[in-house]
């Protein structure tokens, strides 16, 4: 089988307590399919699985350390075996000084694998000596003790990440009678515009309709106010994707969903696909009485 055809393979390791529970999360934010704590005898097998022709998994992250007893001891074998096969791999290590991991095993109260007799430093002390060697193949080597979880990702993100501007923004417009989406990350009330509800010659139609767009679009303050978010949304979006966020929803609501919030979802989707972003521009609610808006009554649309 050609190498390509192998996804990408991070192994993640390192002392316990280090934070590579924090760093496989911040991975499977990356798209990585992640498996933890999994005996080194398996990789062969589940690196042939995923190599196959009709994967469609590009990025694997292996969590493997101390927990996992007798069969970690089968992980210089596990890597001979890929070394062998020309697979390419990758080692992230994961340590932090050893009255930071005292630290933090008093606050969460748990047990070192290798302490005895509760004794942690001991436990520790063991670990470190049983990865020396793991440690000197690692690709990358992260010192987590004087980094927050938000730095960690971070640097996670910076080595990892396949595209830092791979963010995938969903813009939705809805209804506030029907209830704000509950995926919302931003959400943002358009009620204060001229509503074109109450012009009878709009009412049926959608903010997708040009009468109506250019009714919206006609007001000072729809004008300010797209420019002025769209300057926001430039300012949030790369903070976002430094954080490794793969999503963001932002949601545009006017009273009914189908004319202010519609136009407005359209014409800010258009400045963010300019920007060369990926965006999505969804429509919650205008379906809801297109077949019968006539039949509306009420301040609703």
């Amino acid at each position: 089988m050609a190498v390509s055809n192998y996804p990408r393979l991070v192994i993640v390791t390192g002392l316990s307590g280090a934070g590579k529970t924090q760093a496989v999360r911040c991975l499977e934010d990356l798209d990585f399919f992640c498996v933890d704590n999994l005996p080194p005898s398996l990789i062969p097998g589940l690196v042939d699985l995923l190599g196959q022709p009709a994967s469609s998994i590009a990025r694997v992250a292996l969590v493997m350390d101390i927990r996992g007893g007798q069969f970690f001891d089968g992980l210089e074998e596990a890597l001979g075996y890929l070394d062998s096969r020309s697979i390419p791999y990758e080692i992230l290590f994961l340590e932090a000084a050893d009255e930071v991991l005292v630290r933090r095993y008093k606050e969460t109260r748990r047990r070192h694998p290798l302490s005895s007799g509760g004794q942690i430093l001991e436990g520790i002390i063991a670990e470190r000596q049983r990865l020396e060697e793991l440690r000197g193949r690692a690709s990358k080597i992260i010192d987590t003790s004087e980094l927050t979880p938000r730095q960690l990702k971070e640097q996670i993100t910076e080595l990892f990440a396949v595209n830092r501007r791979q963010l995938l923004i969903s813009i939705i417009s809805f209804g506030y009678k029907y209830g704000i989406p509950l995926d919302a990350d931003l959400v943002m009330d358009v009620r204060f515009l001229p509503n074109p509800f109450y012009i009878p010659s709009l009412r049926p139609f959608t903010g997708h309709d040009r009468c109506v767009a250019e009714f919206v679009m006609a007001s000072a303050e729809a004008q300010q106010f797209i420019e002025q978010f769209a300057a926001l949304l430039r300012f949030l979006i790369p903070h976002y994707q430094r954080e490794g966020k793969s999503q963001l929803v932002i949601a545009i609501g006017c009273t009914g969903g189908q004319h202010r919030s519609v136009t407005l979802a359209e014409k800010l989707g258009a400045i963010l696909r300019d920007d060369g972003y990926d965006v999505i521009v969804k429509h919650r609610d205008v379906m809801r009485y297109l077949g019968n808006i006539r039949g509306v009554q009420g301040g609703g649309f």
